[in-house]
């Protein structure tokens, strides 16, 4: 199943990119045995300043056909790191050929776009950058393979 994460903005060189490229690194290596991969990374960026409606329109552009949407929104369930690897296996083991997480501006995702996820994942009631978000993200992807690999990385 490949993994695809669709976010607004453009990431700069810095620290989160780097983290980035090395859990997307990690989970494409450890997923492949899995089925789970490749991880790839879309940008969409709004520079009319259309706000949410208009990132919505560009996000929904870059979802693959098919896809199972996840949107990353801070009103999302809640979910424990071995229950986010159940998730992304019982998607897996369904047949599901896509599935792709979306992160949303500065405001968040457009309500429309919201109500057509099929799932919402919270990494926390607090509000966090989206870039931050992007790397937090390729850490639970990449802990969810090891996961489900056996790995020791997860401790519990």
């Amino acid at each position: 199943m490949k993994v695809h994460i669709i976010a607004v903005g453009r990431l700069r060189a810095g620290p989160e990119a780097a983290l980035i490229d090395d859990y997307t690194t990690r989970f494409n290596r450890t997923g492949r045995a899995l089925g789970l991969g490749p991880l790839t990374l879309s940008e969409v960026e709004d520079k009319k300043g259309g706000g949410m409606k208009a990132e919505a329109a560009l996000l929904e552009r870059a979802l693959p056909k098919g896809t199972v949407i996840v949107t990353m929104d801070e009103r999302g369930k809640l979910l424990s790191s071995p229950d986010f690897a159940d998730k992304l296996a019982g998607w897996r083991d369904a047949g599901r050929s896509d599935v792709a997480f979306v992160i949303g501006g500065a405001d968040g995702i457009d309500p429309a776009l919201r109500a057509q996820a099929d799932f919402s994942v919270s990494l926390g009631k607090m509000v966090w950058p989206h870039m931050l978000v992007r790397a937090m993200l390729t850490e639970q992807l990449y802990r969810a393979a090891s996961i489900l690999a056996g790995s020791p990385y997860h401790r519990e």
